[in-house]
């Protein structure tokens, strides 16, 4: 039986363990940008992505969009890249005159076989949002459109790390 003075060390011990775990690191993919360049994630190296998962069938998909350029204009030049994956179901065209109409500044891949959203979790409702750490490490998983005012202040502290 532990004593009385050994239970609250304990405890700390336990605390101090569970808040150093090691976040889930994002899965090793490949896809296809909309203008055929093949790229993957070892290209997030060093970087805070945003990689948004959705559909142009979505109706909060296309209101949270804009959102997802403002915050990618107001923090790529401190290291933010963003990513839309577009869902194995939205056809290809739909996806691509969406991005063009819109002049979506960021990479948008088309993920017609799932894959994708399979080694993210696998994803299956849209709009699913993750937010990557600099060391490749899933830090926020939002599914629904995210208060913004709160991911970007995540951003903030995630690109001031070292």
């Amino acid at each position: 039986m532990l004593s009385r003075r050994l239970i609250p060390a304990a405890l700390i011990a336990c605390a101090a363990v569970l808040s150093g775990c090691a976040r889930e690191r994002a899965p090793a993919v490949e896809y296809v940008l909309l203008d055929g360049q093949k790229a993957s994630s070892q290209q997030w190296a060093g970087k805070v992505m945003l990689v948004n998962f959705w559909a142009t069938s979505c109706a909060t998909c296309v209101k949270e969009m804009p959102q997802i350029v403002a915050t990618h204009e107001k923090f790529k030049a401190r290291g933010l890249d963003t990513l839309a994956v577009a869902m194995s179901y939205d056809p290809p065209a739909f996806v691509s005159k969406f991005a063009e109409t819109r002049k979506l500044p960021f990479g948008v891949a088309i993920d017609n076989t799932g894959s994708v959203a399979n080694a993210f979790g696998p994803v299956q409702m849209t709009p699913t949002t993750f937010l990557i750490n600099k060391r490749g490490e899933i830090v926020k998983r939002y599914v629904g459109e995210p208060d913004f005012a709160a991911l970007h202040g995540l951003i903030e502290k995630l690109l001031a790390e070292a």
